[in-house]
């Protein structure tokens, strides 16, 4: 996806945010919504699933979901999500999807600002007997969060960068 099609999707928004790491920022890239733009959300798709290597592709709720899914449709690869937090109801299971031990998953994401939400993901996956080394994420604001993921192990590609798309 280029940066005039980013722009144009309505992705990046400008006013004064709160951003899930807690940081403020003067603009959001929202992913979620331009998603649910059925061509966006394909283009998005195809960029990610062109970068993953692994088999099996796995991200956190809510983030990931959509993402996710449109790349296991794209490549029949199996996804996995990880839900946050505790369940109450149902199977109360954390994950969804099935983990093989020793397999190799790729992390998906939609924005990266931190890397603790991947890192947290990874940590999961990692507890229950995958191999978790490359996460590949729509857009890296470019806030920590390649070096925090490298220093766990985990090598971070991106469709693109914030200071690419500003």
């Amino acid at each position: 996806m280029d940066k005039e099609k980013f722009i144009q999707s309505g992705m990046i928004k400008f006013g004064d945010f709160t951003l899930t790491s807690g940081k403020k920022s003067t603009y959001y890239v929202d992913i979620k919504e331009a998603c649910t733009d059925p061509t966006t959300l394909s283009e998005i798709c195809d960029d990610l699933a062109g970068k993953t290597i692994y088999d099996t592709v796995a991200g956190m709720e809510l983030g990931a979901d959509t993402i996710i899914v449109g790349i296991s449709l794209k490549t029949g690869k199996p996804y996995i999500i990880i839900r946050k937090g505790e369940r109450e109801h149902g199977t109360k299971k954390q994950i969804v999807g099935n983990i093989v031990s020793g397999s190799r998953i790729d992390l998906i994401e939609d924005v990266v600002t931190t890397g603790n939400s991947l890192l947290k993901t990874a940590k999961i996956l990692r507890e229950n007997g995958a191999i978790v080394d490359h996460a590949v994420c729509v857009v890296d604001r470019e806030s920590g969060g390649e070096e925090l993921l490298k220093e766990n192990g985990i090598k971070l590609e991106s469709v693109a960068k914030i200071s690419e798309l500003l």
